[in-house]
């Protein structure tokens, strides 16, 4: 009898604890003490708006099913939150988002794009949520080297646009820019179609910058094939179209080699433009506490490993140890061309723009 009263009263005890204490996400229970009811808080009101928004100029669909999984593990999401997820070319992303803040009818949360001076202006124009992540504080370095900005945005992986090529089909042994000239025949590489693309854009004005507009005459003698997406770059070099590319993605080429590709990419000597994607909230954001949440777990370690590991892209955070260090090298070893995005202004993106067009489309 003494027994199962004890039994009775153990079982009492159990079922009696707190909701709170029995079932705590793993982020709470990571969080600082004095930041816990906040956090709390944010994450019920985030299972009260039910769904987040992102757009992503990167993320594959494989890499966004992990991060959901992942995401919502760690603060205790019910399977029915929805994470919205739309794959877009830089251009369209700026051109969406832009429509959205004009109209004033904003469906999107969190942005993800490497184009520092346009979100700064989206910044000025009071477009981008003041938000101090908790996770802001690992990315010290980074916002001292211009890769974002302290209470408004920091990048959630970085990569480059850097020769390439498929070593069954080219031997090609060269540590230069400069020895990309005239590595294979007229017609057997392809470029970024910079006016295009924001990103291809900003990286022909850095290379512009150090390598002279001569260089560039020279190249496009080359008469390389234009494209837009990263995945076609890699996929004509897998299928023989392309010998080269001059701006081929690490990430990319990891993804295709996994699948058996042979492909190969340079850091030149001379150094290579570090493209940060800047993840934002827009200012009327229909769902602003899980987007809060979406953008501390993309800019957390586990986060950053995710899509170190699966995008092989480059962690901004300090002391973060890259589980893909040969696609995905630590920032401090890879030498950087530096430029000053605040000063960049859009006539400055226009000048350049027809610059392109007059070298390689003219």
């Amino acid at each position: 009898m003494k027994r199962r009263i004890a039994l009775t009263i153990v079982l009492g005890a159990f079922f009696l604890v707190p909701p709170a204490m029995a079932q705590d996400a793993p982020a709470l229970a990571a969080a600082a003490p004095a930041d816990r009811e906040a956090l709390r808080a944010t994450i019920e009101a985030a299972k009260r708006e039910g769904t987040v928004s992102y757009w992503d100029t990167i993320i594959q669909p494989e890499t966004h099913e992990e991060l959901v999984a992942a995401f919502r593990k760690y603060y205790g999401l019910p399977a029915s939150f929805a994470v919205k997820y739309t794959l877009s070319p830089t251009l369209a992303l700026v051109t969406r988002v832009e429509q959205e803040v004009g109209a004033g009818n904003v469906t999107i949360d969190v942005a993800s794009i490497a184009s520092p001076p346009w979100i700064s202006g989206l910044v000025t124009a009071g477009h981008i949520q003041k938000y101090d992540s908790p996770e802001y504080r690992h990315f010290g370095a980074a916002f001292a080297a211009g890769l974002g900005k302290p209470s408004y945005f920091a990048f959630n992986g970085g990569y480059a646009f850097v020769p390439s090529w498929n070593s069954d089909t080219l031997n090609f042994k060269g540590k230069s820019w400069k020895d990309v000239l005239g590595a294979v025949p007229p017609g057997r590489i392809s470029i970024n179609d910079s006016p295009k693309s924001a990103t291809g854009l900003l990286t022909y004005m850095a290379l512009r910058q150090l390598l002279g507009e001569d260089y560039f005459r020279e190249l496009a003698k080359m008469k390389p094939i234009f494209i837009i997406r990263s995945e076609q770059t890699a996929e004509r070099l897998v299928s023989g179209q392309d010998l080269m590319a001059f701006g081929g993605m690490p990430s990319r080429i990891y993804q295709y080699n996994e699948r058996g590709a042979n492909l190969k990419y340079l850091l030149p000597e001379e150094g290579i433009l570090l493209l940060g994607q800047g993840s934002f909230i827009l200012a009327k954001a229909p769902h602003p506490n899980a987007a809060k949440l979406w953008l501390d777990f993309t800019l957390s370690e586990q986060g950053q490993k995710i899509l170190a590991l699966r995008e092989a892209l480059i962690s901004g955070r300090s002391g973060f140890t890259s589980p893909l260090p040969l696609y995905a090298p630590a920032i401090d070893t890879m030498k950087l061309i530096k430029v000053d995005w605040d000063s960049i202004t859009p006539d400055d993106l226009r000048k350049a723009r027809e610059e392109w067009l007059s070298l390689f489309n003219p």
